[in-house]
């Protein structure tokens, strides 16, 4: 029931979104955590020519962000689906850099709450930029005291949630990603919805009620079908991404988060994918850009 109050009510607020024209998703990061070509996960929404949403920042994000174009002043927020490495590594290089850039005012960070040796959100960015952080001598961007703009956390827990960005709705929910804390993002804008899955196994069917009906799915393909058993309880397998986007009736299918040990296996992974799925599908490349239609 909550699930379906959720729908509805993320649904009820779309018509409000009416003002934008151009819509793009971009694929900073279409890797993972180990050595390779790609930078790691990280994707920009575009709308009317501006970088609008920046959701996750692994290592490489920084250099793609600015290969892109896309400027920190435009920025509505910056969301993370959960703690790894390779999804939030270079939000302090954002950071620094963005005191050269002419943003004044306050930048969201979006993330979600803590469990074991995962800080929540809040946590996070005090133990980057608090007075006893990694990165002290920046301390006062949590402040409206500070020298560039100030950072300022949101948490989401674990259930279903939607708040509104200006224009952007955002809707989130828990995905399970072995012990990690995690979740699912999904941003509607003028109606069109992009969901961001992050890293999960899908073992449950929250990520379908949140992706219902999406324009784009960007899901991660970190591992092959016959993956051991505790990949499997982090990533989600070829066969269940097929049956979350036919029962999500999603139009488009991004398979990002790109690993070595998915090279070759990407054939036979297209083709239990295609025993639920027929619609489009689109493998990641760094820099890709796709028109929200």
């Amino acid at each position: 029931m909550r699930q379906y109050l959720f729908t509805i009510i993320f649904l009820s607020l779309s018509p409000i979104l009416i003002f934008a024209k151009d819509i793009s998703l971009q694929i900073l990061g279409s890797g993972g955590p180990e050595f390779s070509k790609r930078a790691s996960s990280s994707y920009i929404i575009w709308v009317d020519g501006k970088a609008k949403v920046l959701v996750d920042a692994g290592g490489g994000a920084f250099l793609r962000f600015t290969q892109s174009g896309a400027k920190i002043e435009d920025l509505e927020f910056m969301a993370l689906t959960h703690l790894h490495i390779d999804h939030s590594a270079d939000l302090p290089a954002f950071m620094k850099a963005g005191y050269f850039s002419k943003r004044t005012t306050v930048l969201p960070i979006l993330g979600t709450t803590g469990a074991r040796d995962f800080p929540n959100i809040n946590e996070y960015l005090q133990r980057l930029f608090g007075k006893k952080g990694a990165y002290a001598y920046m301390n006062d961007i949590l402040t409206p005291q500070s020298d560039s703009f100030q950072i300022k956390p949101i948490m989401f827990n674990q259930g279903f949630n939607s708040k509104n960005f200006g224009q952007i709705m955002v809707g989130t929910v828990g995905v399970a990603h072995g012990k990690v804390p995690a979740i699912a993002y999904c941003i509607n804008i003028a109606g069109k919805k992009i969901v961001f899955a992050g890293d999960t196994s899908a073992s449950s069917d929250k990520l379908i009620s949140l992706a219902q009906d999406a324009d784009y799915l960007v899901i991660h393909h970190a591992i092959p079908q016959d993956a051991g058993h505790f990949a499997k309880l982090l990533h989600i397998t070829p066969k269940r991404i097929g049956e979350v986007a036919q029962k999500a009736k999603i139009k488009h299918l991004v398979l990002s988060h790109r690993m070595k040990r998915t090279y070759n296996a990407e054939n036979e992974s297209l083709k239990l994918i295609r025993e639920s799925f027929r619609g489009d599908i689109i493998w990641a490349e760094d820099l890709l850009t796709l028109e929200v239609e």
